[in-house]
């Protein structure tokens, strides 16, 4: 299935009402995947509304800070929730 981001001139609609969760979920999971200094194979990550929830596990504490830093860096995300746990 692929995404379209909804078009529209002038000012926003009245159900705007921000970025699509799967769009925020994907950008946020690409950034995971693309970090260097962690593995984000075992995160899962969703979204409610803007805010972003990982679950799963990481290697370490350090590791999972960094999760949550990468997560908080992507545009539209105002809040990210950790649920992360590490070996």
């Amino acid at each position: 299935m692929v995404f379209k981001e909804g078009t529209f001139k002038g000012e926003q609609p009245e159900h705007f009402e921000g970025p699509h969760p799967a769009w925020l979920e994907t950008a946020v999971a690409d950034a995971l995947s693309i970090a260097g200094d962690i593995d984000a194979s075992d995160i899962s990550v969703t979204c409610k509304g803007t805010r972003i929830i990982l679950t799963g596990s990481v290697g370490s504490p350090e590791e999972g800070a960094r999760a949550v830093e990468i997560a908080a860096s992507v545009k539209d995300v105002t809040e990210v929730d950790s649920r992360l746990s590490w070996l």
